[in-house]
C-alpha cells in the first residue's frame, strides 16, 4: 500500500534496480560469462536489494504512515488467526485499562478538573490543624476580613438543619450559613433572583435564603415567581431572595438552603464562641497565594488578643493558605492516590502477563521472523512491527476499558462515602479520554518492547534449519521468568497492603464502643428553635414524648440526647474545672457537651464505673449535677476520684457537682471519643443546665429505644406522637444503631475493597503468568524430560523438577515482593488501625498464600509432565 506519488516512485526505485542488474549482468556476459553466472555475480555484487528497495523507502515523506498501516494491517490479520491469543490478550489489558481509567476519573473530578466557579485559579482555602481546616469565629471573621490586602474573604457553617413548615407536612432542610460575602468570594449567580449584598448578615438585617435549584423544583414546582416570597425555616419568616443554578453544590451537594450568618458583636458568647467555621478568599488583582500565605500567618498571630478570653497558642498555629481545590479535597487526596498507584501496578502486571503470552507466541513465529531478516528486514523494522501488534491489542483493550470503566465508575461512587467532594461529578471527559489514550499507547509498547527485541535477535541459520528450536528459547525462557518474577513481586506488594487495610478493618469494626448497639432504634427530633424559645414548653415535649413511647408495646427502654455518639455532631463548651490551672497553651479546657434524659446510660448500656446515674430531680438543674467520662476523669484528676468534684461552664454562675464517671464511648469516630481539640467529654441532665454557648437549651435532640419491635412499625408510632405532641416537630434520620456503626467504617470500608479487589486481580493474573511460565518450560523440556523417563527417572522426579521451577520462581517474587512492601506500606500508616503497617504477621500470611498458589499454578503442567511417553518425546519435533 503507497500513498499518490509515492506509488509511482516505488515504481520507479524497483525499476532502476532491475535495470542496475541487468546491465550488470549483461557487462559479464559481454566478457564470457554465462547469463546465470552473470547474474549471480550481479546480484552478490549489488547487494541485498530488498534491503536496499527498505533503506530508500525509508528516506521518502510519508513512508512512516505507509509502513504503520501496513504493520497495522498485519498485526489484525494475525489476531484474527489466534483468537483464543487475542481474547486472552485483550481481556487482560481491557480490565487493567478500564481499572485505571475508573480510578483516574475519580482523581480528575475530585482532584484536578477545575472547580465550577470563575477564575477558580484564584480561589483560596484557609487551611490548618482545627482539625481539617484552620476554623474561625465570626468576630475572627470579621477582623481578617478588614485587614486582609490580598484577599477578599467569606465564612460558611455546614452541617445545619431547618424545619420548613407552613406548606404542609412539615420537613426537614440540609442548610448552610454563610458570611453575605460568600457568593461573590467564589463568582457564583443565582440562577433567578440575586444572591446576597454586602451587610445582609449582620443581626436585624439577615432575614433572608436562597433556595437551590433541587429544593425550587421539588417543593415549589419551580415557581418562577418564587423571588419575594417569604418561607418559615425554624418559625422565622425568611425573604426568598434567589435560586441558584443546578451546577452549585457548595459547599456540598446536600445544601437544600443558604442564609446569613447572624453577625451580632454585642452578643459576645456567639460572636466569639460560636460556630468556628472555615473561610475561604479569592485574591485580589496581582496578588499570588505565597502572598495571601504569608499574610493569613501575620493575621493569625495578631487575631489572640481580639478575643475577650485568653486563646490558647496552639490555635490555628499551623494556618496556612492553599488554592480551594486543594483544601476540598485534603481529606482524600491520600486515599485516592494510594488507589492509584495500586490500579497502575495491577496494569503493570498486567503488560508483564502479555508479554509473557506474547513470548510464547513469538517463539511459535521465529522461523517467520528469520525469514522476514534474511529478506533484508531491518532489527528496528521487525522491532516495530511487533510492537505495533501490541499496541493494537491495547488499543482494542482500550476501547473495551472504557466499558468497563464506565461500569467500574458506577460501583466507586456507590462504594464511597456519599460526603466524598466533588463525586458527583465525577465523569469521563476530555481529560479521562486523553489519558485512556496516552495509556493504550504506554501499555502496548511495555507489553511490546520485550518481547520485541527479544525475538529480533535471531539466528539466521539456527533459526532456518528444519526441526530447529533455534538460540531464542532459552533467553526467551530468562525473559519469561524475570517478567513473572516482577508480576509476583507486585502481587505481593499489593497483596500485602491489601492484608494491612483488611486487618485495620477488622479491628476497627470489632472496637469496643463503650455501648451496646442492637435492638437500638435511634431518630431525630427537631421542633422549631422558636418552639423551645421557652425551654420548659421544649422539656415538657421531651418528657411527655419520652412517655408515650415507653409505653408503646415492646419498648424496654427510651431516651433522648443532643448528640448520640458517631452521628456527626459536637457541641462543644469551654468550663473551669476544680483543681486545674489555666495555662497560655490552655486558658480553659474545651468539652464535649452532652445533654442526656435520665435512663440514656442504661438504654445506650453505657457502663458506670463509678457513682450514679441521672435521676428525675437532676432535670430541675437544682443543685447542677454532671457526669464526665473515664478519660476525662483521668485527664483532670489522675489517680483520684472525680466523684464529687466540680466544674463550671463558662457564662454559668453555678458550679456542677460530678455524681458519675462513665466508660469512654467512641463517639467522635471509631477511633477516637472525642475531637483532638477537646479536652474531655461532659454529661449533663436535659435541663435548665443544659444550656449551649448562646444560652439556649438545645431543641433538636435524638431519641433512643431499644425495642424488639420492628423498625417500619415503630418508626410509624414515633411519627405520630412527635405529630400528636407537636404538628411542627418532625422525625426524621430513623436509623437503628447498627446500621451507624457500619455508616461509620464506610470510608475505611471502600478503600479497603478497592484495594482489596485490585490485589484479587493481581493474584489472579499473578497465577496465571506462573502457570504460563511452568507450561512454557515443560513444553520447552518435553524431549529433555522424555529421555530422563528413558533412563529411568520415576514420576516423582519429574514432579519434583517442575515444581521446584515454579517454587524457585515463587519464591524469587516473594522476596522482592516484601522487601518493596517494608519499604512502600509505612505509607498506609494514616490508613490502618490496630495493626502496624510493617506487620510480621501480614508478610508471613501473604508469603504462605503465594507458596501454596505458587504450588497450585505448577500443579496441571507439573501433572502433563509426568504423563510424557518418552517414546512420542525423543520424536519430539
Amino acid at each position: 500500500m503507497t500513498f499518490g506519488h509515492d506509488e509511482s516512485k516505488q515504481e520507479n526505485l524497483e525499476q532502476e534496480i532491475k535495470s542496475h542488474l541487468q546491465m550488470a549482468a549483461q557487462d559479464r556476459i559481454d566478457r564470457g560469462a554465462s547469463p546465470r553466472d552473470a547474474d549471480s555475480a550481479a546480484r552478490r555484487e549489488f547487494g541485498n536489494a530488498a534491503l536496499i528497495e527498505n533503506v530508500t523507502r525509508d528516506q521518502w515523506a510519508w513512508t512512516w504512515l505507509e509502513d504503520l498501516l501496513q504493520d497495522l494491517h498485519h498485526g489484525a490479520r494475525l489476531l484474527r488467526r489466534n483468537p483464543g491469543f487475542t481474547f486472552i490478550a485483550v481481556l487482560t489489558l481491557a480490565l487493567g485499562i478500564g481499572a485505571n481509567t475508573a480510578i483516574f476519573s475519580l482523581v480528575n473530578g475530585i482532584l484536578l478538573r477545575p472547580l465550577p466557579y470563575s477564575h477558580p485559579e484564584q480561589l483560596i482555602s484557609v487551611t490548618g490543624t482545627y482539625p481539617n481546616y484552620a476554623t474561625y469565629p465570626k468576630g475572627a471573621l470579621v477582623a481578617l476580613r478588614a485587614q486582609s490586602r490580598t484577599m477578599d474573604l467569606a465564612g460558611y457553617v455546614e452541617g445545619y438543619q431547618f424545619n420548613l413548615t407552613g406548606l404542609g407536612d412539615p420537613i426537614r432542610l440540609n442548610g448552610t450559613l454563610v458570611s453575605a460575602e460568600l457568593f461573590s468570594v467564589l463568582g457564583a449567580n443565582a440562577a433567578i433572583g440575586r444572591t446576597f449584598h454586602a451587610g445582609e448578615d449582620l443581626a436585624g438585617q439577615n432575614s433572608f435564603v436562597i433556595l437551590s435549584q433541587s429544593l425550587w423544583q421539588r417543593r415549589f414546582a419551580s415557581d418562577p415567581n418564587i423571588i419575594g416570597h417569604s418561607i418559615n425555616l425554624e418559625g422565622v419568616a425568611r425573604q426568598i431572595v434567589g435560586v441558584m443554578p443546578r451546577d452549585f453544590r457548595f459547599p456540598s451537594p446536600q445544601s437544600d438552603v443558604w442564609i446569613p450568618l447572624d453577625m451580632d458583636s454585642r452578643n459576645t458568647s456567639t460572636y466569639w464562641a460560636g460556630d468556628f467555621m472555615p473561610v475561604i478568599g479569592r485574591l485580589r488583582p496581582g496578588a499570588t497565594t505565597q502572598q495571601a500565605d504569608a499574610e493569613i500567618r501575620l493575621l493569625q498571630s495578631q487575631l489572640p488578643p481580639l478575643f475577650p478570653w485568653p486563646m490558647p497558642n496552639s490555635w490555628n498555629a499551623s494556618v496556612s493558605a492553599v488554592s480551594l481545590q486543594t483544601g476540598l479535597a485534603s481529606d482524600v487526596r491520600t486515599r485516592l492516590l494510594i488507589l492509584l498507584v495500586a490500579v497502575a501496578l495491577v496494569l503493570l502486571i498486567a503488560c508483564a502477563n502479555v508479554a509473557n503470552l506474547t513470548l510464547s507466541r513469538v517463539s511459535v513465529r521465529e522461523k517467520e521472523i528469520a525469514i522476514r531478516a534474511s529478506m533484508g528486514a531491518a532489527r528496528h523494522r521487525i522491532v516495530r512491527q511487533l510492537i505495533t501488534e501490541t499496541v493494537l491489542l491495547a488499543a482494542i483493550g482500550g476501547v473495551l476499558g472504557l466499558f468497563f470503566a464506565e461500569l467500574g465508575m458506577s460501583l466507586l461512587k456507590s462504594a464511597l462515602p456519599v460526603d466524598t467532594p466533588r463525586l458527583i461529578e465525577v465523569a469521563i471527559d476530555w481529560r479521562v479520554l486523553l489519558f485512556t489514550a496516552a495509556l493504550v499507547i504506554f501499555t502496548g509498547i511495555v507489553s511490546g518492547i520485550a518481547p520485541a527485541f527479544q525475538s529480533s535477535r535471531v539466528e539466521l541459520t539456527e533459526s532456518l534449519k528444519a526441526g530447529s528450536r533455534g538460540a531464542t528459547l532459552s533467553t526467551s525462557r530468562r525473559v519469561r521468568s524475570t517478567l513473572v518474577v516482577a508480576e509476583l513481586a507486585l502481587a505481593v506488594l499489593l497483596v500485602s497492603g491489601a492484608g494491612l487495610l483488611i486487618r485495620s478493618l477488622y479491628a476497627l469494626s470489632h472496637v469496643n464502643t463503650g455501648f451496646r448497639s442492637e435492638n437500638v432504634l435511634t431518630a431525630r427530633v427537631t421542633p422549631n428553635e422558636s418552639f423551645c424559645s421557652q425551654p420548659g414548653r421544649c422539656f415538657s415535649f421531651y418528657h411527655d414524648l419520652l412517655g408515650g413511647v415507653r409505653a408503646l408495646p415492646g419498648i424496654s427502654d427510651a431516651a433522648v440526647v443532643s448528640t448520640l455518639p458517631l452521628d456527626g455532631r459536637v457541641t462543644k463548651r469551654s468550663a473551669n474545672v476544680e483543681d486545674y490551672l489555666p495555662t497560655n497553651d490552655k486558658p480553659e479546657p474545651l468539652f464535649w457537651l452532652n445533654a442526656v434524659s435520665p435512663g440514656y446510660f442504661s438504654t445506650m448500656r453505657i457502663s458506670l464505673l463509678r457513682g450514679r446515674e441521672f435521676t428525675e430531680a437532676d432535670t430541675t438543674g437544682n443543685p447542677r449535677t454532671a457526669i464526665i467520662s473515664a478519660e476525662t476523669a483521668r485527664r483532670f484528676w489522675p489517680g483520684r476520684d472525680a466523684v464529687g468534684k466540680h466544674l463550671r461552664f463558662l457564662g454559668q454562675s453555678d458550679w456542677c457537682t460530678i455524681v458519675g464517671v462513665a466508660s469512654d464511648v467512641r463517639g467522635y469516630n471509631l477511633r477516637q471519643s472525642t475531637p483532638d481539640f477537646m479536652d474531655g467529654l461532659v454529661y449533663v441532665p436535659y435541663g435548665p443546665g443544659a444550656t449551649l454557648e448562646n444560652g439556649s437549651v438545645p431543641a433538636e435532640m435524638t431519641l433512643v429505644v431499644r425495642s424488639a419491635s420492628a423498625a417500619p412499625q415503630l418508626e410509624q408510632s414515633l411519627r405520630g406522637l412527635a405529630s400528636s405532641l407537636n404538628p411542627e416537630a418532625p422525625v426524621s434520620e430513623v436509623r437503628s444503631m447498627p446500621a451507624i456503626l457500619t455508616d461509620a467504617t464506610s470510608a475505611p470500608r471502600s478503600i479497603t475493597s478497592l484495594f482489596g479487589a485490585f490485589a484479587a486481580l493481581a493474584l489472579i493474573l499473578g497465577i496465571i503468568g506462573i502457570y504460563g511460565v511452568i507450561s512454557f518450560f515443560v513444553g520447552q523440556r518435553t524431549r529433555e524430560i522424555g529421555i530422563r523417563m528413558a533412563l529411568g527417572a520415576q514420576r516423582r522426579d519429574v514432579l519434583k523438577l517442575v515444581v521446584n521451577e515454579g517454587l524457585s520462581l515463587t519464591l524469587t517474587g516473594v522476596v522482592v515482593g516484601l522487601l518493596a512492601a517494608v519499604a512502600l506500606t509505612r505509607f498506609l500508616g494514616t490508613l490502618v488501625y490496630g495493626v502496624s503497617a510493617t506487620d510480621p504477621i501480614d508478610f508471613a500470611a501473604v508469603a504462605a498464600l503465594f507458596a501454596v498458589v505458587g504450588l497450585a499454578a505448577c500443579y496441571i503442567p507439573a501433572r502433563r509432565a509426568m504423563r510424557v511417553d518418552p517414546l512420542v518425546a525423543l520424536r519430539y519435533e
